[in-house]
């Protein structure tokens, strides 16, 4: 494959780098793409070190079949339909075309088949969403009525700016990107607030978990809050069914689904995901407040399953389905 990162220096584009060496995807060319910011830099990968270039209107007039894009929305509304107007496959990590009708919106474990049918533009979903929907498509069967979302959202998600924002508190400087301090903190607030008082990111998980579990009319709402984790994403997710469900056979089904680790006893952390490419489910219970409720805890690395990871795996498999 020939392949171009875009947002190569910052957190995810280092992280698409990262899983690109681990997983050994072959490859005979690959272009670093930044802003001219990081003009002059290099980047190392399997032992070779190449330029940093900047990106402009020309950088996808070359011989690539894919663009991994993780530079903000505003980079990929302006610079992904000129890839794709080459004939170069998009797979975009930003909100610009999530939920575009026209876009795929997908996680290779749930609906890779969309991807399949792409008009060289695919969206990779938000960290949060993408960890949440794994184990809920395994509990589809039961019917799917109304999902609550609260989460525990690492500053990893913020990018580098967050991570500096931690580390300043930690030396006992004040915050710089954050609203408040996020050191023994909590903040309520993930994104811009909309009109209808939710953030931003809470409307991302209700609209993106509709599309990407093919539900239009599902009854999702959701509370996002920053806490003072580095890396990985928790989140806390009740569900009510259309029928009643034995619980051993909800702990199959989320046992058997790919990318879901699930604890049967005891219950994973945040520190246990960092690295890997799972959702890892635990407190697996039954809400007894409804008829038919559910409470689960699920917990992912959001920099790679929640984001690199995710696109990295749609490239492949589109790859191998060519291939095929």
């Amino acid at each position: 494959m020939k392949i171009a990162i875009i947002g190569a220096t910052g957190l995810v584009g280092q992280s698409f780098i990262r899983i690109l060496e681990e997983y050994r995807v072959p490859l005979s060319k690959i272009v670093f793409l930044a802003s001219s910011r990081s003009a002059g830099k290099t980047i190392q990968f399997n032992g070779n070190s190449y330029p940093v270039e900047v990106l402009d209107e020309h950088s996808f007039d070359q011989d690539l079949d894919y663009a991994l894009f993780s530079a903000g929305g505003d980079i990929s509304k302006h610079y992904a339909p000129i890839a794709a107007s080459k004939g170069i496959i998009v797979i975009d990590n930003s909100s610009a075309w999530r939920m575009d009708p026209k876009v795929p919106l997908v996680v290779p474990e749930i609906n890779l088949e969309a991807a399949l049918h792409h008009a060289y533009l695919i969206a990779n979903p938000n960290c949060s969403t993408i960890q949440c929907v794994l184990p809920l498509n395994a509990l589809k069967p039961w019917g799917l009525k109304r999902i609550v979302y609260s989460t525990y959202q690492a500053v990893s998600g913020s990018g580098n700016k967050g991570i500096m924002d931690l580390e300043h508190n930690l030396k006992g400087e004040p915050s710089s990107f954050y609203p408040k301090q996020i050191l023994h903190n909590v903040i309520p607030q993930i994104d811009v607030f909309l009109e209808n008082g939710s953030t931003k990111e809470e409307q991302k998980m209700v609209d993106e978990t509709r599309k990407i579990l093919n539900i239009p009319n599902l009854a999702v709402t959701a509370t996002c809050v920053r806490v003072p984790v580095f890396v990985g994403h928790s989140v806390c997710v009740n569900v009510e069914f259309e029928q009643d469900f034995k619980l051993e056979a909800i702990l199959d089904a989320l046992e058997a689904h790919a990318g879901v680790k699930l604890y049967r006893e005891g219950y994973p952390t945040p520190l246990e995901c960092v690295g890997q490419d799972l959702a890892y489910v635990g407190r697996v219970r039954r809400d007894l407040s409804i008829p038919y409720g559910l409470n689960f805890w699920v917990v992912a690395d959001n920099v790679r399953k929640g984001a690199a990871s995710n696109a990295v795996q749609i490239m492949v498999a589109l790859e191998k389905a060519s291939v095929l």
